[in-house]
């Protein structure tokens, strides 16, 4: 599957969010899932930032969203749909 998505695993695991990069993920923390749903409202461009900040804690994978974002399509309207998600976790 392209793009970017958040996906609730639940109660039970370690890590209850994990964010897709097309077929890979990265397991996020409650504290940046937080931060994350507390700036959903900023635009979409700095909130695309504050995202590969958080989530992307290596240079190699803050290239692998970036490159994600551009290979599925409109980067803006998939930050957007992002910022949705992250407020109904």
């Amino acid at each position: 599957m392209k793009g970017l998505r958040f996906e609730r695993l639940g109660n039970g695991h370690y890590y209850k969010v994990v964010l897709h990069i097309g077929s890979t993920y990265i397991p996020v923390t409650d504290e940046i899932v937080e931060d994350l749903k507390a700036k959903s409202l900023l635009p979409a461009e700095r909130f695309l930032e504050l995202l590969v900040d958080k989530v992307g804690y290596s240079s190699y994978l803050k290239e692998q969203i970036r490159a994600e974002l551009k290979n599925a399509g409109d980067p803006i309207t998939q930050i957007t749909v992002l910022q949705g998600a992250i407020r109904d976790l």
